[in-house]
């Protein structure tokens, strides 16, 4: 078979996540995936409400008690068993992003690659030995000066021996419910795909280089005042373009694109839901959470032949959490809203 970038990228490779058991995958998503639809039939909901009231009343308390302690997900389930896999507490030290390869380059695909959508840390570690390989030096050197050339200070290697200013301590619950410092993991197997410690104000930072680099090309008459974007107008819309095949588990509406989830635009009838496009995408670790979420602003043609305003326009929501499994991109969502609601109203 054939990987390439674009399938890595795009999390359609077919190389495993931290689950080695294709069958295990498969039976989570199956319960995700019917834990999403909604009763479709009030006699459905009826037997389903029967069901659960013949369960006994030592077992409802427990369960409750179980849902609290659990830390909340979109896709329930899915991303609790993923901390339970032995690989997301690793505290081997690898000296290179090629050396890390070895934990999974020979274990077999889990599908042919482009055929399926599985989420694959792993599969961001072999993308990181390719710019390793390509760019002629470390990883963590090539993204460290481009973090230094965003003006992004605060974000560096969230490496156990540095001495790192102000890193904050994280938490998770135990399996009492008590709240407890996480556990010590090393991250030098999966610097591309967690081992990257920031700051909020970093995160913003990043997002208006993205949101700059992707509005650039539409601002015409600036009479060479406008500075080219980090990256090209062209390609952080392929970025933010939905790939076939994909799927996101903390927003049924949207799609993976590449390293990214997008929400098209979309309104199916008058007076109906509307969908307004934005790119986001949440971050989980051992006792964090993170989201970053960019909701463009739509700008009409008056705005943009008037010289009057200039990129980046648009809502950027960015929040980091010290707390494990805390699902962060609806309340991103929500405060993104507000104030592009209240950006309109004046």
């Amino acid at each position: 078979v054939a990987i390439t970038t674009r399938l890595l990228v795009s999390h359609l490779s077919g190389i495993r996540h931290y689950e080695k058991d294709i069958t295990k995958v498969k039976e989570e998503k199956e319960k995700a995936n019917r834990a999403l639809k909604p009763a479709t039939t009030y006699q459905d909901k009826k037997q389903k409400e029967d069901k659960e009231i013949e369960k006994t009343d030592s077992v409802k308390p427990r369960k409750e008690q179980e849902s609290e302690v659990k830390s909340r997900s979109s896709k329930p389930g899915r991303r609790d068993k993923e901390f339970e896999q032995e690989e997301y507490y690793l505290k081997e030290k690898f000296e290179s992003v090629i050396e890390s390869l070895k934990i999974f380059k020979n274990d077999p695909l889990f599908f042919k690659p482009g055929d399926q959508f599985l989420y694959s840390t792993y599969g961001f570690t072999l993308l990181s030995a390719v710019v390793e390989r390509v760019s002629g030096q470390k990883f963590t050197d090539y993204m460290l000066k481009m973090f230094r050339d965003l003006d992004m200070l605060s974000t560096v290697l969230d490496d156990n021996e540095a001495m790192i200013y102000n890193r904050a301590r994280c938490y998770i619950y135990n399996k009492k419910g008590r709240l407890v410092n996480a556990p010590y993991v090393d991250n030098s197997y999966k610097w591309a795909g967690g081992g990257f410690l920031s700051s909020v104000g970093d995160l913003l930072k990043f997002g208006n280089a993205l949101l700059y680099s992707y509005q650039a090309g539409q601002f015409k008459n600036t009479n060479g005042k406008l500075l080219p974007g980090y990256l090209k107008p062209d390609t952080v819309a392929m970025m933010w373009t939905p790939v076939p095949k994909t799927e996101v588990s903390w927003d049924r509406d949207g799609k993976y694109a590449m390293a990214w989830a997008v929400v098209e635009k979309n309104q199916q009838c008058g007076c109906c839901r509307q969908q307004r496009h934005y790119a986001s995408h949440t971050g989980g670790a051992v006792g964090a959470s993170s989201v970053l979420l960019i909701l463009p602003e739509e700008l009409d043609s008056e705005a943009i032949d008037s010289g009057l305003v200039a990129p980046p326009r648009g809502v950027i929501v960015s929040i980091i959490c010290n707390m494990q499994s805390v699902s962060l991109n609806s309340t991103a969502l929500k405060i993104a809203r507000e104030f592009d609601k209240e950006k309109w109203a004046q």
